[in-house]
């Protein structure tokens, strides 16, 4: 049997960015109860008066706070060295029998360089390439019988070291994410490992995305 409680709680959570205001309260609850009080009556069937939606609504940011933002609150005041780096240039090539190959030549390049920035991760169609834009010759040399989809220039990376807990408590790469997409923040990539991520930037952005996961540690 639906309960008012079960449909506002099924609504909240069709809706991330919703769900996590609420947690926050940083929402009026007697407002939102207005705008969802239609859709909430058209579930169940039948009127509903907007104290019991808030009643509903104020259980479950109660139930939210504690649930969705403690562990991972907990995991991020624990965030380690976070680096960045500019002037970066992001190439993403379609997958073929010949890049490999190409790959490996653009690796000795890179090892005669240690300066330069350098990160790869292949999909199932595509290959993507960052790398310091000092490096753009040999990269168009290298991969000049490639497809490539995509060349944006001008970006910078954030690199994060987390936590080992990180693995073990959901909602931490979702919950840092939704904070760079409240600053409006636009990733051209999000390269991870276990214990670590980076975002691609625009130059433009770094210093408001630097400021944002830096500004975690002190939630």
């Amino acid at each position: 049997m639906k309960t008012i409680s079960s449909v506002v709680e099924q609504y909240i959570r069709k809706k991330p960015f919703l769900q996590s205001a609420l947690a926050q309260g940083i929402i009026n609850l007697t407002s939102l109860s207005r705008i969802v009080k239609p859709e909430i009556e058209g579930e169940l069937g039948k009127d509903i008066r907007n104290g019991a939606i808030v009643m509903a609504l104020k259980r479950l940011s109660d139930d939210l706070e504690f649930r969705a933002t403690h562990k991972i609150i907990k995991v991020l005041k624990n965030i380690g060295e976070i680096t960045v780096r500019s002037s970066l240039t992001d190439y993403t090539f379609l997958a073929s029998d010949t890049i490999l190959p190409q790959q490996a030549r653009l690796l000795e390049e890179v090892n005669y360089n240690q300066d330069v920035f350098y990160t790869s991760s292949r999909g199932v169609n595509e290959i993507n390439i960052v790398i310091s834009n000092s490096m753009d010759g040999v990269v168009e040399r290298l991969f000049q019988h490639e497809k490539y989809t995509q060349k944006a220039e001008n970006l910078s990376s954030i690199t994060v070291k987390l936590p080992a807990e990180n693995v073990s408590v959901p909602g931490i790469y979702y919950f840092i994410f939704q904070r760079l997409a409240w600053e409006g923040i636009v990733l051209y990539e999000v390269i991870s490992t276990t214990n670590e991520f980076t975002i691609l930037v625009d130059d433009q952005q770094v210093d408001v995305a630097f400021k944002t996961i830096k500004d975690l540690k002190t939630l």
